[in-house]
C-alpha cells in the first residue's frame, strides 16, 4: 500500500487546516489515517520532528494526542518533562461551537490520552479568565524554578 499524500501533496491549504472551519472537517479523517500510519511505521516520527533544531531551555510541545508521544518525550528527556492537559467541560465547549463526530472525536486522535497518562498539571479552561491566569502562573513559576 502506498502512503496517503500529506496536506502539501494535496495542494491543500494548510493555514485553513489549522482553524475549526468547514474546510478542515472535510479532510479531517484523512489527516487523521495519514498521522495514524505514519505513527505506525514509525512511533516518534512525529515527536522527532517536533523537537528538530530545538535549542531553548524550555519547550511548549503542544497538543500531543497519544500514550507514545507522552512516553517518547519521558523517554528521551526523563525528568524534565511536565505534562500538562487543558481541560473543559462538554458544555463550555459545545458554546465554543464543538459538535460531536462519531469516528472522529471518538478516535484515538482525540481521546488516546483520557486514560493512562498521570498528568502533571491539569488546567481548566472554561471560560474565566482570572482562574486560567493564575493557574498558569503558578505553572511558570514550577518552570522558572526548575531551570
Amino acid at each position: 500500500p502506498t502512503e496517503p499524500p500529506s496536506p502539501q501533496e494535496h495542494g491543500l491549504d494548510f493555514e485553513r487546516l489549522l482553524d475549526a472551519s468547514t474546510y478542515k472537517e472535510m479532510f479531517r479523517q484523512d489527516m487523521i489515517r495519514w498521522g495514524e500510519e505514519k505513527r505506525q511505521a514509525d512511533p516518534g516520527f512525529f515527536c522527532r520532528a517536533a523537537v528538530e533544531g530545538a535549542l531553548q531551555p524550555v519547550w511548549v510541545v503542544s497538543d500531543t494526542r497519544r500514550l507514545s508521544d507522552v512516553e517518547w518525550f519521558r523517554d528521551a528527556y526523563g525528568d524534565a518533562v511536565q505534562t500538562v492537559r487543558v481541560v473543559a467541560t462538554e458544555e463550555t465547549r459545545k458554546r465554543r461551537n464543538w459538535v460531536f463526530v462519531t469516528g472522529v472525536d471518538d478516535a484515538e486522535s482525540e481521546c488516546g490520552l483520557d486514560q493512562g497518562v498521570a498528568f502533571d498539571w491539569v488546567i481548566t479552561n472554561d471560560g474565566d479568565k482570572v482562574a486560567l491566569g493564575e493557574q498558569l502562573e503558578m505553572l511558570l513559576q514550577s518552570l522558572h524554578r526548575s531551570l
